[in-house]
């Protein structure tokens, strides 16, 4: 067999992006173990001559519980809201052919052209007028409604990569659209789902304009406006800070660790081959 020369340039390479990737990790989670005088006076770099987990505990007694909750309630809803509503509308995207209903949709992924900070105004407007202003429902309706274009085109493409051929077996069996929907489409769109799971999941964990308008009480308060706490007039804690982030980044991590791979197909457009 012949023997394969070693690529000393990927590996390189692979070592310098290790490097840019892992030093801000190994920065921020070496900060979070810190007190705030031996961080000031040490410098980002340096390890911990101290070990401790006071910053950790400070984040809990700050609220951070609350918050946490508040965000895991908003997230759950806004993906419950997007899988319940976007794989029936990509399926009749999909299987219509009908001329309004490409109408229909390329008005729905107008959407995409429109930004969030564009109709901030109108929307607390309307978000008062309805009475839910400085309430979860009034974050999560706004949240769910920016996140649906995306989503549906995603799981429209995961969608035509489904062969006509098995629509044609199911609807020669004598399934109706329903059965065909549930026992054929979803089951494989399972990576388009999980893509439109993370990304909603994303956008409703790391939200921050619409939770800043729209609520104002600490009992509606979100993760990403009690990283303001850390902040105060005469300077930023920030082990204090950065231990608040890595709480607040875990379970979106894991959500990501689980669906990773069906991430990445989904976005690539082959879930359903």
């Amino acid at each position: 067999m012949r023997k394969t020369r070693p690529n000393f340039l990927a590996g390189f390479g692979s070592l310098v992006w290790l490097l840019v990737v892992g030093l801000p990790l190994y920065v921020m989670l070496v900060a979070t173990f810190q007190s705030r005088p031996d961080y000031a006076a040490n410098g980002p770099l340096a390890p911990p001559g101290r070990f401790t987990l006071d910053n950790y505990l400070g984040v809990l007694d700050s609220g951070f519980a609350q918050y946490f909750l508040n965000t895991l309630v908003v997230t759950g809803c806004v993906v419950g809201i997007v899988l319940l509503l976007v794989p029936p509308l990509a399926y009749t995207i999909v299987r219509s052919r009908g001329r309004a209903t490409g109408t229909v949709f390329r008005l729905f992924l107008l959407g995409l052209a429109i930004p969030s900070q564009a109709v901030i105004v109108p929307m607390f407007f309307v978000i008062s007028e309805a009475g839910l202003y400085d309430s979860l429902i009034g974050v999560i309706l706004p949240t769910a409604a920016f996140a649906m274009p995306v989503s549906t085109l995603i799981l429209s493409g995961v969608m035509r990569d489904i062969t006509p051929d098995l629509y044609e077996a199911m609807t020669v069996d004598g399934a109706s659209p329903r059965r065909v929907f549930f026992q054929l489409v979803l089951p494989l769109s399972r990576s388009g789902l999980s893509t439109i799971v993370v990304f909603s999941a994303l956008q409703a964990w790391n939200g921050f304009l619409f939770p800043l308008v729209l609520t104002q009480s600490a009992e509606t308060k979100v993760i990403t406006l009690g990283l303001y706490e850390f902040q105060t007039e005469h300077g930023v804690d920030t082990p204090g800070l950065l231990a608040a982030v890595v709480l607040s980044m875990l379970p979106i991590l894991l959500v990501y660790l689980f669906a990773r791979r069906s991430l990445v197909q989904g976005l690539m457009g082959v879930g359903g081959k």
